[in-house]
């Protein structure tokens, strides 16, 4: 008899993150050819946004001296460019939910020391407005924070986060556009109870904007503190 992951495997073939192939078997998360091509961030980094620092006595970047954060600190695996940043583009625009399973247990893997420090009560991933979800077909960093949710057995807050409006792309705008782009796109749903510690969840973390206005709103509800796991942290200066 045909188990039921090896029906599910054949109806919903696993491709790699990277080169997109499709996994054997064996190959649960990438393929051994890919795994060897994929950067994981390295030496010191920022100790609040966890960018790449280019020296070691730094102890935050450029933009995290220039301006405060409402949330905690994030980690990233991944600084976003070449192979992730073709990776996470297929992730959102191109129907390969499926990378969420890679991309959560490479923030396992990276974060294990500050997931268990921080005991995150709740995911909470970035909200995408309803529009774009009926486009894309999903959420990607929903599909992340519930890959997450079985790696770390910590529950999602799924729908208590509501985007109101859709928003511009964040992409290519300044830092105040950003920031003004984002006021009020978020809002706690009706009756909505948040425990005291929350980790958002987001593919690419670039200057902190949607974090940020997201953690206002959670603490805002009653959380007390707000850390963010992103697959990718954007380059920048150091």
């Amino acid at each position: 008899m045909i188990s039921f992951s090896r029906i599910s495997e054949l109806l919903y073939p696993r491709h790699c993150p990277v080169c997109d192939r499709l996994l054997a078997g064996n190959e649960p998360y990438i393929c051994r050819k890919c795994a060897g091509k994929v950067k994981w961030i390295r030496g010191p980094v920022c100790m609040k946004c966890g960018r790449p620092l280019d020296a070691e006595n730094k102890e935050y970047c450029d933009n995290c001296r220039r301006r405060s954060h409402l949330y905690e600190r994030n980690l990233a695996p991944f600084v976003y460019g070449n192979e992730i940043q073709t990776s996470i583009m297929r992730f959102k625009y191109g129907g390969r939910a499926e990378y969420a399973a890679f991309y959560a247990k490479a923030i396992t893997v990276f974060g294990s020391r500050q997931l268990e420090m921080w005991k995150p009560q709740m995911l909470i991933p970035v909200p995408v407005h309803t529009k774009r979800y009926i486009r894309r077909g999903y959420n990607q960093a929903g599909a992340l924070a519930e890959q997450l949710s079985k790696l770390l057995d910590v529950p999602v807050g799924e729908g208590l986060v509501c985007r109101t409006r859709n928003t511009r792309p964040q992409k290519g705008q300044t830092p105040s556009g950003r920031r003004r782009n984002l006021q009020g796109a978020f809002r706690l749903a009706e009756g909505a109870r948040l425990p005291e510690r929350l980790l958002i969840v987001d593919d690419i973390y670039t200057t902190g904007t949607t974090v940020d206005t997201l953690a206002g709103v959670l603490l805002a509800g009653g959380a007390r503190k707000v850390w963010s796991a992103s697959v990718s942290i954007a380059p920048g200066r150091s």
